[in-house]
């Protein structure tokens, strides 16, 4: 009886998981790619007239913790008092902006 819990809990966290990956797919599609490109590196000719950072080198990668892409994505980024990325708060869950961090985390090469 117990394997069978443990199997069901299991499946239930794979199925959330599939879940949530397909959600994060969605939202960077959504709301990102535009300015990031689909593969983080920014070069969209949005990225490239807003100098966004590449996502996929390993340098940048390492110059900004979770906690403060945390912050940007729930806050906006501005620069020199201009709105360089607006916040998503207010749209997305706490566990919704996790997996985007997660997910750009994913494109270091």
């Amino acid at each position: 009886m117990n394997k069978m819990l443990t199997a069901i809990v299991l499946a239930g966290a794979f199925s959330a998981a599939s879940v949530l990956a397909a959600d994060v797919q969605e939202s960077w599609d959504k709301q990102c790619a535009k300015c990031h490109g689909a593969d983080g590196a920014g070069q969209t000719a949005m990225g490239k007239k807003l100098k966004l950072k590449d996502y996929t080198d390993a340098s940048v990668q390492a110059s900004f913790t979770d906690e403060e892409a945390v912050k940007a994505i729930k806050e906006g980024v501005k620069e020199d008092g201009k709105t360089k990325m607006k916040g998503y708060a207010d749209s997305l869950s706490d566990e919704e902006i996790n997996a985007l961090v997660a997910h750009v985390r994913s494109f270091k090469k």
